[in-house]
């Protein structure tokens, strides 16, 4: 029996995207996007069962976190670590992310990260040995997602 297998061509190019931020009533186009990524994973404990060696697993709740780099040229990140820093007020925002390749049949994906905040930014950077670009890492967490687009099913699946 013959199976469908990927056409190559419906991997989705890492660059074909975009990333929007959502910060006090302010959509920001963060074309300085490099590499972003965020995960949610369960929280689980362990649940000792008598007559059974091996222990069983309880989820009792999930933790949203995520990693992005930036091109370093844009003060954004630093402003809010500021301002949390010299008056406490912590702030949170939602990051639009889109996956859109025009070549792949699988079509649109797009991701809202709600209530993200910053775990740490870079305050200043200078690198005399890079002379191509500077770049930074941000590390935050979410506290929910909302998927509006989706990708399409691609054939044979």
């Amino acid at each position: 029996m013959a199976y469908k297998k990927m056409i190559a061509g419906d991997a989705i190019a890492g660059s074909s995207g975009e990333c929007y931020v959502l910060i006090d009533g302010r959509r920001i186009n963060f074309m300085s996007a490099v590499k972003i990524e965020a995960t949610v994973e369960k929280i689980k404990v362990e649940v000792p069962i008598l007559g059974q060696p091996l222990k069983g697993n309880k989820t009792v709740g999930a933790k949203g976190t995520g990693t992005a780099t930036f091109h370093y040229n844009t003060s954004t990140f630093r402003k809010i670590m500021k301002k949390f820093v010299d008056t406490g007020e912590d702030l949170y925002f939602d990051m639009i992310v889109t996956n859109d390749d025009p070549t792949s049949a699988a079509g649109r994906q797009t991701t809202i990260l709600k209530g993200c905040n910053l775990n740490k930014t870079i305050v200043a950077k200078v690198d005399a040995n890079n002379n191509n670009y500077l770049d930074e890492e941000i590390d935050f967490t979410f506290e929910s997602w909302d998927l509006p687009e989706e990708f399409e099913e691609l054939e044979g699946m």
